[in-house]
Formats: structure tokens, sequence, C-alpha cells
């Protein structure tokens, strides 16, 4: 038996989530019937390293599977690949690791990035992948209101009334916002968040960019310690998981890879 790791990209518009839901087609479905395909028929069962909401896109998602039998890494990924059409999941690459490798539990940081389309005129080309807000951002003011954000806290104002994590304490390592065009970009990173922890963000500093919120209010958000004190929640679309970290990578030296060595930076959760 052998454990193989697998960079992931997807579309996250027809799915439940990456989760399997008894309501619908889940990523972990797809990704999971493709994989039986190489072990006779019979169920292959997959940890991810983020399980993503329903409509959340990922460009560098890591999942491991455990196969018998004297397959090579790239027979894993075109069978794979072939498997899963026509829904929009693609397997990039693929790596053997060690038996002891997880790709939930071996992940040091995660990263997303939110993205908003502020423009009068809706999205056409972007359409499920960007949130739409016609009003005017003022994105330095949200940078700045960002930045409250960082360090370790308790973030209980930031995720989901639904959130199953045992502590509300995140470290959160980066959290910046820019623009480009009408693309105003809200990149995070950190060793894990919590549900809905990014698209909350999202949902404040966009309270921020519209002037309704001076930056200071932020603050006092977090420290409130309550869900009602901090803005909306951002839709999904705008969403997507753009890699994972690792002390080692596992597709360094196969070409470009979303992934990266996080030896220098390994937050302490």
């Amino acid at each position: 038996m052998t454990r193989w790791a697998l960079l992931i990209e997807y579309d996250g518009t027809p799915f439940v989530g990456w989760q399997r839901q008894i309501n619908g087609l889940s990523i972990q479905q797809v990704f999971e019937q493709a994989a039986s395909y190489l072990n006779g028929g019979k169920p292959v069962p997959s940890i991810v390293a983020g399980r993503t909401d329903a409509g959340v896109h990922a460009e560098g998602q890591v999942a491991h599977i455990d196969l018998p039998g004297d397959h090579s890494a790239r027979a894993i990924r075109d069978a794979m690949n072939y498997h899963m059409k026509p829904y929009p999941v693609a397997v990039l690459q693929v790596a053997a690791m060690a038996p002891e490798w997880n790709a939930r539990f071996s992940a040091t940081q995660r990263a997303y990035r939110f993205r908003i389309l502020n423009r009068r005129s809706r999205p056409a080309l972007m359409a499920n992948r960007v949130w739409h807000v016609p009003a005017p951002l003022d994105a330095d003011a949200m940078q700045q209101a960002a930045l409250r954000l960082l360090g370790r806290h308790d973030f209980t104002s930031f995720r989901a009334a639904s959130c199953q994590a045992k502590s509300p304490v995140r470290t959160l390592e980066r959290l910046d916002v820019t623009r480009c065009g009408d693309i105003v970009e809200i990149v995070t990173e950190a060793r894990s968040f919590l549900h809905h922890q990014v698209r909350n963000f999202a949902g404040t500093l966009k309270l921020v960019g519209e002037g309704k919120w001076p930056a200071e209010r932020v603050s006092l958000a977090l420290e409130a310690k309550n869900r009602a004190a901090a803005g909306p929640t951002a839709p999904p679309e705008g969403l997507t998981m753009t890699g994972v970290f690792y002390l080692y990578d596992p597709f360094a030296g196969q070409g470009l890879s979303i992934t990266a060595s996080a030896a220098s930076k390994i937050p302490i959760d």
C-alpha cells in the first residue's frame, strides 16, 4: 500500500462543498469515485488539507489517498483526471509519500484569496469567481483595518455559529488587502482557519471600505468575542484556497507547485 499526495484544483460552483453531503454532489464524492477505479472498484477514502464550503474554489488543495499495486504518479494523475470528467475538478500533481504523512495534519499553513469585483457593471467573465460590490471601496482603509486582526486572538466574532472547532483561538500570519483595477483582493494565511473566518473577514472589511465602519471598529468587534459584533458573511464565490504549506513540499521538482515549504514560518498554534 502506497500513500499518495495529490495537488488539486476545482471550481466549487456546482458542488455542495468538499465534504460528502446527503443533499447534493460533493467534490469528495467525485474524487473518491475516480480513485476507486484505481482500486478495482473498491472504495478509496481520502483526507484533505481543508474542507471548503459550497461554492468555494481551490487552486492548491491537497489530499492524500492510499492505493495498493504498482502505480506511477503520472498514471494516477491521468486516470483520476479521466474519471473525473466532465466535472470541474483536476489533479495537477501526484507524489508518493511516507505512510505517516497526512495531507491535513502535516500541513503547517493554509492560504486563501478573496476577490471583490468593485465596479457598477456585474461580472460576466468572472461570474461565480468574485463578490460583486458596486459601491466604491477604499482598499487602503481596508488594509489598515486588516492589520488589526493579525496575530494570535480569540476570533469568536469571526467564526460561524455552526463552527465545530474546539477553540476559537487562531494565529493569523497574513491578511493583506490590495487593489488592481476593479479587483480588490484579500490574501490571508494561517495554520488553520475557523468556519467562515475568511468570508467573515471579507464581509467586515467591506464595511470599512465603504466608509460605513472606521478601522477602529474592527478592533472592537474582535474584542467583543461575539459574532453579532462583526460584519456579514461574504458570499462563497469570491473565495479560493490558493495553497497549503508543508515542512517539505511534496511536489518539489515536479514543475510549478502551488504548495510550498514552510520550514521558516511554522506558526505555533
